[in-house]
């Protein structure tokens, strides 16, 4: 059991990713994340999983999603689940943060985010390209827009 606020926490520049659940402790099922996202984060290229079940559950703000070609607003209380092989990304366009709920199936994203967290620990912003390099050893593979 986790409180408000507890779990293992990754900072990606403005954003914070908080682990709540990891392939560690639920036998490599599933991880579960509370993300913060910043005003204005572009987010990630349009990608696709091979095998992860990608789940969004909005909690705060709105977070703008691409499914395939259809761009939608997820608002508070909007539940999204993206299967494998579908082209998706997401931003936060408005001047609020947006947090979300953030469950991955199976298991194994958290080392992205654990990857990423101490790229930007360094103390610099990787470049997008080295973001996709992180991003791609983890089930990820950007497509075309």
């Amino acid at each position: 059991m986790l409180g408000p606020g507890e779990g293992e926490s990754h900072s990606v520049g403005a954003s914070l990713d908080v682990l709540k659940a990891t392939g560690a402790n639920t036998g490599a099922s599933l991880c579960l994340s509370e993300t913060t996202i910043a005003p204005g984060f572009p987010g990630p290229p349009l990608h696709v999983h091979e095998s992860l079940h990608d789940m969004f559950f909005v909690l705060q703000g709105t977070l703008t999603m691409r499914l395939g070609d259809e761009e939608r607003d997820a608002v508070a209380g909007t539940f999204v689940c993206v299967p494998p092989g579908f082209p998706h990304t997401f931003r936060n366009a408005p001047d609020a943060p947006v947090r979300f709920l953030n469950l991955n199936t199976p298991s194994g994203f958290e080392d992205y985010m654990r990857d990423l967290g101490a790229a930007f620990a360094e103390g610099r912003s990787p470049l997008s390209e080295e973001i996709g390099r992180i991003a791609a050893r983890y089930d990820f593979r950007a497509v075309d827009a």
